[in-house]
């Protein structure tokens, strides 16, 4: 498992003790829109406190913004827990400001944002025990496949299952163009996935 900060704030929504109860939930949460705003959707994996899946979620959101996607996660897996008779939760989310924000370190100033924050807030008043903590974008892949999943759908592209010989990285049969952004100094495929270790020739475009 990676690890995550889940620092006490004393300005949060909730008080977060240091160690979960014997039986909690971990949701793995991502969100994202490309173009930012643009195409919207979130991803999260719903684990028990053993590592075992209970649940994948996943909903295209039209066109929003990458926060406003991101806080749709959140809800979800509160929604989840809460809907399903869970009392302890720890979120686990590639998005800093949404973990700053519901830890009280950040203002919320966006008025979209506010009334989400707001939805969170309710729903983290009806657990027990509650944990929010972030994580680098590459420990939370499988989140970050959902929410896309959810936005090619959205946007009309069926997605196929991979051959066994895309699977082992022999793509000469496969789509040659993939759309992405630099961040960090790495290059991120904002619609489709190839495997580890696939040489790519890049082509800029202005």
């Amino acid at each position: 498992m990676p690890s995550y900060s889940s620092s006490h704030s004393s300005k949060g929504l909730f008080s977060e003790r240091e160690n979960p109860p014997a039986h909690h939930l971990v949701a793995f949460s991502d969100g994202g829109a490309r173009g930012n705003p643009g195409p919207s959707g979130y991803g999260v994996v719903i684990q028990d406190e053993a590592g075992r899946k209970v649940a994948a979620l996943s909903e295209y959101l039209g066109h929003q913004t990458n926060n406003f996607a991101e806080y749709q996660g959140l809800i979800a897996a509160l929604e989840y827990a809460v809907t399903n008779g869970h009392k302890a939760l720890k979120v686990i989310s590639d998005s800093e400001l949404l973990v700053r924000q519901i830890k009280g370190i950040y203002k919320v100033k966006n008025a979209a944002l506010q009334d989400l924050h707001g939805r969170a807030k309710e729903l983290i008043a009806q657990l027990e025990w509650f944990s929010i903590g972030h994580v680098l974008r590459g420990h939370n892949e499988e989140a970050d496949r959902l929410a896309n999943a959810a936005m090619d759908r959205g946007m009309g592209r069926v997605a196929r299952a991979p051959s066994p010989a895309s699977e082992l990285g022999n793509i000469s049969a496969a789509r040659q163009e993939y759309n992405g952004v630099v961040r960090a100094g790495k290059i991120e495929l904002l619609d489709g996935k190839l495997p580890e270790g696939t040489q790519v020739q890049v082509r800029v475009k202005k």
